[in-house]
């Protein structure tokens, strides 16, 4: 891929999550990984009406960070974890310059982030 084209990419998804209540559910999609949740339980969890949703979780997909499948009469969508990574190795790919130390406090951040400490006091916030 040419450098333009994975600054198209990274635009075309920071542009998708640059709107609340689509930042909203990616978090919730992220959350539900790997199983995904079903629109309507999106919908509800966000206090949003079917209709919006389905517009914001189309741009999402459109912006290659979520998938949807059927199953039954719902549809589930589930976020595309592969594609957050693309996403963040394209931010941070040109950070360290053969100096990994500068990037030590990004991959503590992460290290962070996941830890299922880290989990259970944004679940009590």
């Amino acid at each position: 891929m040419s450098r333009q084209v994975d600054i198209q990419i990274a635009l075309d998804r920071l542009a998708a999550l640059s709107q609340p209540t689509r930042l909203s559910a990616f978090r919730l999609l992220v959350k539900a990984a790997p199983e995904g949740l079903a629109a309507g339980l999106i919908a509800a969890d966000l206090d949003v009406p079917h209709n919006t949703l389905s517009t914001h979780l189309g741009i999402l997909e459109r912006a290659g960070l979520v998938s949807s499948r059927r199953d039954g009469r719902s549809i589930v969508y589930g976020a595309d974890l592969a594609s957050i990574r693309v996403l963040l190795i394209f931010l941070v790919g040109d950070c360290c310059d053969g100096r990994p130390e500068i990037c030590a406090p990004l991959v503590e951040v992460a290290r962070l982030a996941c830890s299922p400490r880290s989990a259970r006091a944004r679940r009590r916030a």
